[in-house]
C-alpha cells in the first residue's frame, strides 16, 4: 500500500527550478532544432516549386533526373549557407568582443570589403576564376584591411568609435573601387556582378571543400578563445592579473575573424550584417558570456542566413533576390534601431 509522504517531505523532494545554465543548454539545443528546420525548408524551397514527394526522391536517390539534380543543387547550398552562417556569426562576435564595440561586425569594420576588392582585384587583372586561386587573395585583402583599421584606430589604443570610422571610410573607398571596376571592365562585370551582392547560388561540392578546411579553423581557433576574451572583457590589467595573454589574444582573435570572414566572401562574396545582428541578439537572453555567445551565434547565424536565402528565392519566383540583399534589407532598420537605442541610453 502505497502512503503519500508529507508536505515537508515533498518539498524536500522537489526538483530544483532550473538553472540558468540550463535554461541555456535547453535554449541551444532548440536553437539547433530550429536550423535543421530551415535548413530543410531551404532544401524544399526553392525558385522552382517541386513537388514534396519529388524533393524526398531527390534526397536518396540519384536517378540523374531534374529533380535530383535540382534537390542535389539544394543541399550543397544549403551546406555552404550553413558553414558560411556559422563563420560570420562567429567573426562578428570576436570582433565585437576584441574591439569592445557591440556594432563591429566584419561589414562594418571594412573586412568584407577588403576581401571583395582582393578578389576583383584577382579576378579582372590577373586573370583569376577558380575559388582556389582567389581565396588567397580574400584572406590577404581581409587580413590588410583589418590591420589598417586596426592602426587608423589607435593600434591599442583604439576606441570603437574609431574603428568604426576608419572602417567606414575604408569600405566607402574599397567599394567605390569595385564599381570603377565593373563599370570599365565589361568581361569581369557578368563574373562579378552576383558575386559582389553575395549569393549563394553558385555552391558546388567543390566550392565547399575548397573552404571547409578554412572555415573548419577558424571556427576552431574562434570557439576557443571564448575564455581569453571574457578576461579582456574586464580589463586589461585585470586579464593579465587572470593570467590572459592579450596580445596573443588580440593576434589570434583578428587573425580568427580574418579567416572566417576571408573564406566565407571569397564562396559566396560580402554578406553584411549577419554578424551583427545575430550576436545582439544572443546577447540579449545569454548575457556577455561568451562561452555561450560563440556557440549560440554559429547556430543562429545560419538560421538568418538560410531563412534570408529562402526568403529570397520565394519572393522573386521564377528568379530569385540574392540572400546579399536580403539581408542588407532586414539589416538596415536593425542598425539604425540599435544605434538609436544606444544614443538614447547615453543621454
Amino acid at each position: 500500500m502505497l502512503v503519500d509522504s508529507p508536505p515537508e517531505q515533498r518539498a524536500e523532494t522537489a526538483p530544483a527550478p532550473p538553472t540558468r545554465r540550463a535554461i541555456r543548454s535547453l535554449g541551444l539545443l532548440a536553437s539547433v532544432a530550429v536550423l535543421l528546420l530551415v535548413a530543410l525548408a531551404s532544401i524544399a524551397i526553392g525558385a522552382k516549386a517541386l513537388p514534396m514527394d519529388q524533393v524526398w526522391h531527390g534526397l536518396f536517390h540519384d536517378s540523374g533526373t531534374y529533380s535530383d539534380v535540382v534537390v542535389g543543387g539544394r543541399i550543397s547550398r544549403t551546406v555552404l549557407g550553413l558553414l558560411v552562417g556559422a563563420a560570420l556569426g562567429l567573426s562578428g562576435a570576436v570582433l565585437q568582443a576584441l574591439t569592445r564595440n557591440p556594432l563591429a561586425d566584419p561589414g562594418l569594420l571594412g573586412i568584407n570589403a577588403g576581401a571583395s576588392a582582393a578578389v576583383v582585384t584577382a579576378i579582372t587583372f590577373f586573370g583569376v576564376r577558380s575559388l582556389s586561386g582567389y581565396v588567397w587573395f580574400a584572406f590577404f585583402g581581409a587580413a590588410a584591411v583589418g590591420a589598417l583599421v586596426w592602426f587608423l584606430g589607435g593600434s591599442r589604443g583604439a576606441t570603437p568609435v574609431r574603428l568604426a570610422l576608419a572602417g567606414t571610410a575604408i569600405s566607402a573607398a574599397l567599394y567605390g573601387y569595385l564599381q570603377a571596376v565593373m563599370i570599365t571592365d565589361d568581361a569581369a562585370l557578368g563574373k562579378m556582378r552576383f558575386w559582389t551582392v553575395g549569393s549563394l547560388a553558385s555552391a558546388t561540392g567543390a566550392t565547399i571543400r575548397q573552404v571547409l578546411p578554412f572555415l573548419a579553423v577558424g571556427m576552431i581557433v574562434a570557439l576557443a578563445l571564448a575564455r581569453p576574451l571574457n578576461a579582456m572583457a574586464m580589463g586589461d590589467d585585470t586579464a593579465r592579473a587572470l593570467g590572459a595573454h592579450l596580445n596573443r589574444t588580440r593576434a589570434l582573435a583578428m587573425g580568427a575573424a580574418t579567416v572566417l570572414c576571408g573564406a566565407a566572401t571569397a564562396a559566396c562574396g560580402p554578406i553584411v550584417f549577419v554578424g551583427l545582428m545575430v550576436p545582439h541578439v544572443v546577447r540579449s537572453f545569454t548575457g556577455p558570456d561568451l562561452r555561450w555567445i560563440l556557440p549560440y551565434a554559429s547556430v543562429l547565424s545560419p538560421v538568418l542566413l538560410l531563412g534570408a536565402d529562402v526568403l529570397g528565392r520565394m519572393v522573386a519566383r521564377p528568379a530569385e533576390l540574392q540572400v546579399g540583399i536580403v539581408t542588407a534589407v532586414l539589416g538596415g532598420p536593425v542598425f539604425i534601431y540599435l544605434v538609436r537605442r544606444r544614443r538614447t541610453a547615453q543621454l
